[in-house]
């Protein structure tokens, strides 16, 4: 008799945890609220230009291996990979950039010529990343959170003072040049916090930037949701877009089924990857395993505010992944984290796929995806909207020192309310909750429910956190753990 489950959501941790539950031989159901599934991935098409919604980063490509080796398969298996070289390009002012090779030995040429005496750090600062990030992707992120003694292991008892410093102290002790600092402080924004407030463990992320480099799937991330979807249907999982979940339904403390477009539907077991905060808010107040003061003394990952825009030529000066820092960066922290409101003066991040993808755009044209990270939880109307989008617009003209408005076919935006109204995410959050020392592994709400049998949890609120690779872990952490505690005694017909 197979056991039924019934999966909350599609986006990257719910279709890992359907692929992995299906192989185990469970009969699988995943419900999608929206009209396509991905969740925070998905894609949008318009005019002849494709956009990703959502994550344009492809980091880590051994995680994505594991995952499909699991399945004896091979990303290639399903969708093309492209090296970028370079990775990226970071603006400091007006033609003053660094770019961002695809090798560490180019990367820390570069660094030489910034600050004398870099390229050695820089070296020896990567193989202490490497040796973390070995320890931390190959075993560690495999855990499920359910004990602190999780982090103890032999390599880690040799790594306990990492835990009580931070990134941004660690990168001072080494580094004097500001440009330097900053591109090293870069991919710790990936974990949805400070520097200053992520532990120093955690530079295995510049391990992951500039060890492993920065790819790119053939027509986008969106390629890699198709993938994902595609082996689920292959391992027999059923898939339901334009089906809300509307409740969970609970009976003697035992999450026995949902409620989806008015119907109920009975179950073995429950596996929620919507937003926590929100999945728990789909039971009784007595089953929910966390207040709403817990949430809301919770270090949440940024908001962001995003533009899709169609260009009618080629944008000049620019690079696939372009980072503009040519502001304040503590200024803008505190905006978010400090002193929560809209900043004056924003970093943004923007993504111009059509550079390395003729596919996503029509020939002589460009696809720009623009992106600035916002405190959760703000106001969110067009009118600010607009402004944010003159004020960067603006500064991508002076910048890169060309005539860029006039060329504009369309603008689409994604913001806060967006976040809430599509995801059903606290506060608007995009990225889940922070990685800092108190919301690491499990001291992060938990991926089996304290008040429920038969209901779990996971994606980006949970173990093992924010970002694309964690999100397929947490769909395999969550599958191991129903195989340890469910007990099919009492399974329906």
């Amino acid at each position: 008799m197979k056991t039924t489950i019934q999966i909350i959501g599609s986006g990257f941790s719910s279709l890992s945890a359907a692929c992995y539950l299906a192989k185990q031989g469970h009969r699988v159901t995943l419900h999608e609220k929206n009209a396509t599934i991905g969740g925070r991935a998905r894609q949008l098409k318009k005019n002849g230009f494709t956009f990703d919604i959502g994550p344009t980063w492809y980091w880590m490509p051994d995680v994505f291996e594991r995952f499909f080796a699991d399945f004896n398969k091979k990303p290639s298996d399903y969708y093309e990979l492209i090296k970028l070289n370079p990775a990226y390009k970071v603006y400091f002012d007006v033609q003053d950039f660094v770019i961002i090779a695809d090798n560490l030995e180019e990367i820390a040429d570069t660094f030489e010529t910034i600050e004398k005496g870099s390229s050695k750090k820089l070296k020896h600062f990567i193989k202490e990343a490497q040796s973390n990030y070995t320890i931390a992707i190959k075993d560690l992120v495999y855990r499920p959170g359910v004990s602190p003694l999780e982090l103890v292991t032999t390599e880690t008892a040799l790594k306990v003072g990492q835990f009580f410093s931070n990134i941004s102290k660690d990168i001072r002790k080494q580094f004097k040049h500001k440009k330097l600092i900053q591109i090293l402080e870069f991919p710790v924004l990936f974990l949805g916090a400070k520097p200053s407030d992520t532990p120093s463990f955690y530079n295995f992320m510049n391990y992951a930037d500039f060890g492993l480099g920065t790819w790119h799937p053939k027509n986008g991330m969106y390629s890699v949701i198709l993938a994902i979807e595609n082996l689920a249907k292959e391992l027999g999982v059923t898939i339901k877009t334009n089906s809300e979940v509307q409740k969970i339904l609970v009976e003697d403390a035992k999450a026995i089924g949902l409620v989806v477009n008015g119907e109920k539907i009975y179950s073995d077991v429950v596996v929620s990857g919507a937003d926590y905060h929100h999945s728990e808010s789909l039971l009784a107040e007595k089953y929910r395993g966390y207040s709403e003061n817990y949430w809301d003394k919770k270090i949440f990952a940024p908001s962001s505010l995003l533009f899709y825009v169609g260009f009618d030529k080629k944008i000049q000066n620019v690079e696939h992944h372009t980072l503009f820092f040519d502001v304040d960066f503590d200024a803008h922290a505190a905006a978010i984290y400090d002193t929560p409101k809209w900043p004056e003066d924003a970093l943004f991040y923007a993504s111009f796929p059509s550079k390395t993808d003729k596919n996503v755009a029509p020939s002589n044209c460009e696809a720009g995806i623009f992106l600035i990270p916002l405190a959760p939880g703000l106001e969110d109307t067009k009118e600010l909207r607009n402004v944010y989008f003159n004020k960067i617009i603006t500064r991508l003209e002076k910048i890169t020192d060309q005539s860029i408005r006039e060329s504009i076919l369309f603008q689409e935006s994604f913001c806060v309310n967006d976040f809430i109204k599509e995801y059903n995410s606290y506060k608007g959050n995009a990225y889940g909750m922070a990685n800092t020392l108190m919301q690491t592994a499990f001291l992060r709400p938990k991926l089996k429910s304290k008040k429920v049998e038969n209901l779990y949890f996971t994606g980006q609120l949970t173990v093992p956190g924010p970002g694309v690779p964690p999100s397929l872990i947490s769909g395999k952490l969550v599958c191991d753990l129903i195989q340890k505690y469910y007990r099919p005694e009492n399974q329906l017909v």
